[in-house]
């Protein structure tokens, strides 16, 4: 009895559920709504507020996008565009609900993957499927690059003549020798050696295929011999003239830079000008990625912003010479419109890629709020931005342009909006403090800009690039005032002085600044770990630090560090990445494989470079693809080669039949580049196997029957226009009996490491 009035009392003492909701809790559950979910309520009302919902938006837009590309199948379109045109209208209905946010964000989410699914669907058209070693083409000129070493031009096809079954094919890239490329607008007629478009190098790396797919084009080749200019039938078209005189501004304004100019002091220039950046040289190419300055070769905002806040301060200047009308003229907004017209003229000289669209839709939409009297930089300036470039564009989502480009402008942005305030709200106020100040601020702005948009690069560098740049900050510190302050502004003024003839003066202070420019890039490159290797890493890591990224960008309360959090649980998942034990060309005459020392050691008949420098990269191997110690302990004859792997195993590459059998008596894994025998012990890779799945990557596994967990380039049951489904599956052959049965492709630990690579 006792004992139940001591347990009675005991429940009297609870506080009753009015006391609840008044706050009187027990001392732990008043301590965790106080430090935890009180905060955490108002954070979030805080993030919901008026106002905050715009630069999620066009996030779930790329998001629905990303979910196309990793569709195993194409969609079908008229349904994605249905289910998204219906969930517009809910979230319409539901506009006045509390649930209209979500509804908003899911409506977005299926409208991006409807944008792309209709957009492929429009550009439907037919790839070549394997080689064609002479075919007969005429048709116009549409575009036309210059390189170091060779040129292309883009041929839009009237007529194809292949021997055959070669499908009708709508638009080429075609490579000829240096100084040889037809101009754009010509009709011509020459032979050509075509090849379908390159497939991924390995599992994981940049799809040049669906690239060329989403540009139109269908294969790629070299021209066989003289190209002949035909008068055409017909006429080409608006956007051919247009294309014409365009190629032709850069050309001309490429001319007079080369009669002053020479190397790569004139390859940059141009390259700032006009957006032909293929003629530079590749070591100074390399050090300026290295140095982190790459960026400059690419026309993006940094270089929108300095031509519009030029033409901006010098209409200004201008205007403002004549007093009658500083008063009674809007002179500013008068200097807004002539530098919102000089942007879309840099847009359209420099060929109008993601990035400078991008920089021209932001430049565009500060200079408009000037002239209406209304905040420029702004969260909602990117969305919508990122809303367009995505509209016009949407494949430019898995491109790295569009990946970095937005992901620095978000940066910055964030620094104006949140960071610049609180780091300026203690400075002391007087003028004399402010004079003082004046220079520090300018080089702490700086170097902060330098070191935000490096660090939010930064993940895509490595995913794309394998290479990060330990001292981007420094050389942009160096290099970056002398081109804002000397390069561009000579640039622009030898652009006005062209057509009186006295543009050569502001070449020559153009190249003083690109050579400080090339040095700081040179000596930075050259520093004690300039180089910054990183392994490859799959999307996942990638997914998680973009996440990361937007959070910490968009967020205004502490709720943000969450993204941070992301982040650094990015890079630890990106460094915990398993690399493949052995790496298979889609052609078997490649192969890697790892060995006791954890490093590569190649078997290869003929030697692909480009192929050789992508798995070296992605091993983060500072290896050169002719270096003696990639043939260390690789055994060679006439049927093969032969090397070992970390554990003892044997792996063999078998070049004539003859020795086939012999490999499958005494190695674990046999790549043959001939007819394979029915009886192979060995895990067999085959020419069918390699024919229908492309490259492979392959890791060791126990508990397996063969010990080898595969991943391949064209998983099984994939089948996308840029990369078709073979028509005729593949067969592999069971180590145990010797019979045929289908290929399979496994999953492995590195299953997500669905990558891309410019």
């Amino acid at each position: 009895m006792r004992a139940l009035e001591r347990g009675r009392a005991k429940v009297r003492t609870w506080p009753t559920r009015a006391a609840a909701r008044a706050g009187v809790l027990l001392p732990w559950g008043a301590w965790l709504w106080a430090a935890i979910i009180g905060p955490l309520r108002d954070w979030v009302r805080a993030e919901a507020g008026p106002g905050r919902l715009l630069p999620y938006v066009p996030v779930a837009f790329g998001a629905g996008i990303a979910l196309y590309f990793a569709a195993e199948r194409e969609p079908i379109a008229w349904v994605a565009c249905g289910a998204a045109g219906v969930l517009s209208v809910a979230a319409f209905l539901l506009r006045r609900t509390r649930a209209f946010p979500a509804a908003l964000l899911i409506a977005a989410f299926a409208a991006g993957f409807a944008t792309v699914s209709l957009k492929a669907s429009r550009i439907a058209h037919p790839v070549l499927d394997k080689p064609v070693q002479a075919v007969a083409l005429k048709g116009f000129v549409e575009t036309r690059e210059e390189r170091e070493r060779t040129d292309r031009f883009v041929l839009r096809i009237t007529e194809m003549d292949a021997a055959g079954r070669a499908p009708t094919l709508h638009r080429v890239r075609v490579s000829v020798r240096k100084g040889t490329a037809p101009a754009v607008g010509s009709f011509v007629s020459l032979k050509a050696r075509l090849q379908p478009p390159l497939s991924p190098l390995r599992p994981g790396s940049y799809d040049f295929g669906r690239d060329l797919y989403f540009q139109d084009i269908a294969a790629s080749g070299f021209a066989l011999g003289a190209i002949a200019t035909l008068d055409p039938p017909a006429d080409g078209g608006w956007r051919l003239r247009y294309a014409a005189i365009m190629q032709g501004l850069r050309d001309a304004i490429d001319g007079r830079i080369r009669a002053v100019l020479g190397g790569d002091q004139r390859a940059i220039a141009t390259a700032l000008l006009t957006g032909k950046r293929d003629a530079i040289s590749t070591p100074i190419n390399d050090a300026m990625f290295i140095s982190g300055l790459g960026h400059v070769l690419s026309i993006s905002g940094y270089h929108m912003a300095v031509v519009a806040g030029v033409v901006f301060f010098v209409v200004r200047a201008l205007l403002a010479l004549i007093p009658a009308l500083t008063v009674t003229f809007p002179i500013k907004k008068v200097a807004a419109a002539a530098a919102l017209i000089a942007a879309a003229f840099y847009l359209l000289l420099s060929g109008a890629e993601v990035a400078t669209q991008r920089s021209f839709l932001m430049t565009a939409v500060v200079l408009i709020a000037v002239m209406v009297d209304r905040r420029a930089i702004t969260f909602r300036t990117l969305a919508i931005a990122a809303l367009v470039v995505l509209l016009i564009a949407p494949e430019a989502l898995v491109h790295p342009s569009f990946q970095m480009s937005f992901a620095a402008t978000l940066g910055l942005v964030a620094l104006v909006q949140i960071g610049m305030p609180a780091l300026f709200a203690r400075a002391d106020s007087s003028a004399a403090a402010r004079a003082a100040l004046w220079g520090g601020r300018e080089i702490v702005m700086l170097t902060l800009a330098s070191l935000v948009a490096g660090l939010a690069t930064m993940p895509y560098a490595a995913y794309h690039f394998h290479r990060i740049t330990p001292y981007g900050v420094i050389a942009n510190l160096l290099a970056m005032p002398m081109v804002s302050a000397v390069v561009m502004p000579a640039g622009l003024l030898g652009l006005a002085a062209m057509p009186f003839g006295l543009d050569g003066v502001f070449w020559r202070i153009m190249e003083i600044g690109i050579d400080w420019m090339i040095m700081v890039a040179l000596w930075v490159a050259t520093l004690p770990g300039a180089v910054g290797r990183m392994a490859a890493f799959g999307t996942g890591p990638l997914l998680l630090a973009s996440l990361g990224i937007v959070l910490f960008g968009l967020l205004q309360t502490p709720l943000r560090y969450g993204g941070a959090l992301l982040l650094l649980a990015a890079t630890t998942w990106a460094l915990m990445t398993k690399q493949p034990d052995i790496l298979i060309a889609g052609d078997g005459r490649q192969v890697a494989v790892r060995g006791a020392d954890g490093r590569l050691r190649v078997m290869q008949s003929g030697a692909d470079v480009f192929r050789l420098k992508e798995w070296l990269a992605a091993d983060a191997d500072a290896r050169v693809p002719d270096a003696a110690s990639l043939r260390e302990g690789v055994s060679c004859d006439a049927d093969g080669c032969v090397t070992a792997l970390r554990d003892g195993r044997l792996v063999a590459l078998s070049l004539r039949v003859d020795g086939v059998a012999d490999d499958c008596a005494r190695a674990a894994l046999v790549v043959a580049t001939t007819a394979s025998p029915p009886d192979c012990a060995a895990r067999l890779i085959d020419a069918q196997l390699l024919k229908s799945r492309g490259a492979l990557a392959l890791w060791q596994t126990w508990g397996r029957d063969d010990g080898f967990a595969i991943e391949a380039v064209r998983p099984s049951g994939r089948d996308r226009p840029w990369a078709p489904a073979p028509v005729e599956a593949a067969a592999d052959v069971s180590p145990q009996q010797g019979t045929a049965r289908p290929a399979p492709v496994d999953a492995t630990p590195a299953a997500q490491d669905q990558r891309d690579e410019d």
